[in-house]
């Protein structure tokens, strides 16, 4: 992730309504999951560490992330320790985890399934993984170039590249679906315009009842998910291995 930009999403991660709304869809599949007391947790990819804060309520998390300057920044939270390296080769025993999330993390990454495999020596035999990541090849835009992703995955090119890592898919759901056709306008008009910038305005923090507002369609997909329903079709992809 360029500074800049990484600079922007520390600043803006705490209240803006996507940042907000995903972290609702999380606590109600990790709750649902039933994770046991004093589980332990690995936040791969953690970034500045505000899942971390979420993500203590079950359990002792740790967290691993390659930016040093995310690093730092999730230190100071204290919420759990923090290392600075690769989720491709993680400085953990075998099934040192009850559960790990890395949360649109893998797009990063040129070796998606080697990161998998990673995952799958570090969580213990029955825990978890949750994963979220964008969705849909033909929603590549600058958006993507910025964030130096390298794919967007559909439900079924996840579960590929997870099984050849060995989980098995329990479930998988998209989200952020209310906004799939702005986002399919605002990509065509990307494509339009092929100057790519080092900001976005999907870090603009709108006024807080736009905002809110915003919000307000993710907090009612998290509902639903986590009473174990589906979404046919969103901007992102959400699912869970074990």
């Amino acid at each position: 992730m360029d500074r800049d930009y990484e600079r922007q999403t520390h600043q803006a991660e705490d209240r803006h309504w996507w940042y907000r709304g995903r972290r609702t869809v999380l606590h109600g599949v990790i709750a649902g999951l039933g994770p046991p007391a004093g589980a332990r947790i690995l936040d791969a990819g953690c970034g500045s560490g505000r899942n971390m804060v979420e993500l203590a309520r079950y359990g002792t998390v740790t967290g691993i992330e390659l930016s040093p300057t995310s690093v730092a920044r999730a230190r100071e939270r204290n919420m759990g320790e923090v290392i600075e390296g690769s989720v491709l080769e993680m400085p953990f025993a075998d099934d040192s985890f009850e559960l790990a999330v890395s949360l649109d993390v893998i797009e990063h990454l040129q070796d998606d399934v080697a990161a998998l495999r990673e995952l799958r020596r570090t969580v213990a035999p029955g825990g978890a993984l949750l994963l979220t990541v964008p969705a849909y090849q033909w929603l590549w835009s600058g958006h993507d170039v910025i964030n130096h992703h390298h794919r967007r995955y559909t439900r079924s090119s996840l579960r590929q590249v997870a099984e050849r890592a060995g989980w098995h898919q329990v479930r998988t759901t998209y989200f952020n679906s209310l906004l799939l056709p702005v986002a399919i306008v605002l990509r065509v008009l990307d494509r339009l315009n092929r100057k790519t910038t080092e900001s976005s305005l999907d870090l603009w923090v709108p006024p807080q009842p736009v905002n809110w507002l915003l919000e307000r369609p993710l907090a009612s997909e998290a509902a639903l998910i986590a009473r174990g329903g589906r979404i046919p079709a969103g901007l992102s992809l959400l699912a869970v291995f074990r």
